[in-house]
């Protein structure tokens, strides 16, 4: 039987079906499990000197919005852990070059897609957050996100509707941190359109998007992430206004437990422990990160909606995961795979993508609160 990581996590039962608490269980709101960021800081430190150039800025093969998570994720963990072990890539990386460039031509650098703009928009807030916590000025960094964000509101138009799933958490959280109200209109438009899109299926999942010759659902995956970051912009909206009823729209969204598991663990569709051929064929490098976004951005949701018995409902549930990525994820040289379900079989798949992926588990873990 699996148990948590140092003791510190989780005991799981058998298939990660039962949870029962180790230090999580006296945790107080806000608590932070030491032994699970040790965890976390040994995949950072490992990500960044096998993946990560600091000539370039970039991670070995990765897309440019995959990085900025990467880059999230190493921020999110320093304030996390209160530690300034990674603070210079903010400035090496290379949305972080580019924020600090007056000249940018972000256009360019985006080239037309409007969800990898808002997953650097978001990067470079959380970069403005560690910064702002040192006393460091952050008037580069919010301006560049200001820059990128004002660009996305601008492609709104009239297939079927418009809209994104990412424009209602950059929206909401914008107005969170500027107070300005053109975000927040944005953000209610954003959830509107949203929850009449139809883009919600009969198991409370969204599917991936609309087909655009019938604005109807179009049916295809509901990868994990999808439900994450609309949970997370509901909170943030939820944050604003304090309409409890985002909450529980929100919630809708964490069928996510019971349709997108096997015993317990995120599983994506192409995830397969014991197949490598998903190397080539299923698994895109990309898809690697979903689970952890799914665990990060829920984090986010409950650090939003501010509630104990909400948080006590899923601290189990992300303390599994973290759980899972640890025992069936991670391999001797503190590498995480793509599959978290099971051990591997020669079917996980070792990239900057699917440790970022694990690292945002154990970071999410950590973090969460529990009931008082």
């Amino acid at each position: 039987m699996p148990r948590g990581i140092l003791g510190c996590l989780l005991t799981l039962g058998a298939g990660f079906g039962i949870y029962t608490s180790g230090c999580l269980a006296t945790a107080v709101s806000r608590q932070q499990c030491q032994a699970t960021l040790d965890t976390a800081t040994t995949v950072a430190n490992r990500l960044q000197s096998a993946y990560y150039s600091s000539t370039t800025g970039n991670y070995n093969q990765g897309s440019l919005w995959t990085d900025a998570n990467a880059v999230e994720d190493l921020h999110n963990l320093m304030l996390a852990a209160g530690t300034t072990t990674w603070a210079s890539v903010g400035n090496t990386s290379r949305i972080g070059r580019a924020a600090q460039n007056s000249n940018t031509n972000w256009q360019s650098i985006l080239g037309g897609s409007n969800d990898d703009a808002q997953w650097i928009i978001l990067a470079l807030w959380k970069i403005a957050d560690y910064r702002a916590a040192h006393s460091q000025s952050i008037d580069a960094f919010m301006s560049a996100a200001g820059t990128i964000y004002n660009f996305i509101a601008g492609q709104w138009d009239n297939t079927c509707g418009g809209g994104g799933r990412l424009f209602l958490l950059t929206s909401a959280s914008g107005y969170l941190r500027t107070g300005n109200q053109t975000y927040l209109d944005n953000a209610n438009k954003a959830w509107n359109w949203l929850s009449q899109s139809g883009m919600r299926n009969a198991d409370g999942l969204w599917n991936d998007g609309l087909v655009l010759a019938t604005c109807k659902n179009n049916g295809q995956t509901t990868w994990t992430y999808n439900q994450g970051v609309i949970a997370s912009g509901l909170g943030a909206l939820y944050a604003i206004t304090g309409n409890v009823s985002l909450l529980d729209a929100a919630e809708i969204t964490f069928a996510t437990m019971a349709h997108l598991t096997d015993n317990g663990i995120l599983k994506e569709s192409c995830d397969d422990a014991t197949s490598s051929s998903s190397l080539t064929t299923t698994m895109a490098r990309e898809q690697q990160i979903f689970k952890g976004l799914w665990t990060k951005h829920v984090q986010y949701y409950l650090d939003q909606a501010n509630d104990a018995a909400r948080t006590a409902k899923y601290s189990a549930f992300l303390g599994a995961q973290s759980s899972g990525a640890f025992h069936y994820g991670k391999n001797a040289n503190n590498d995480v795979g793509s599959v978290w379900y099971a051990p591997d079989q020669g079917g996980s798949i070792f990239s900057p993508e699917a440790s970022s992926s694990g690292l945002e588990a154990f970071v999410s873990a950590a973090k969460v609160r529990r009931a008082r």
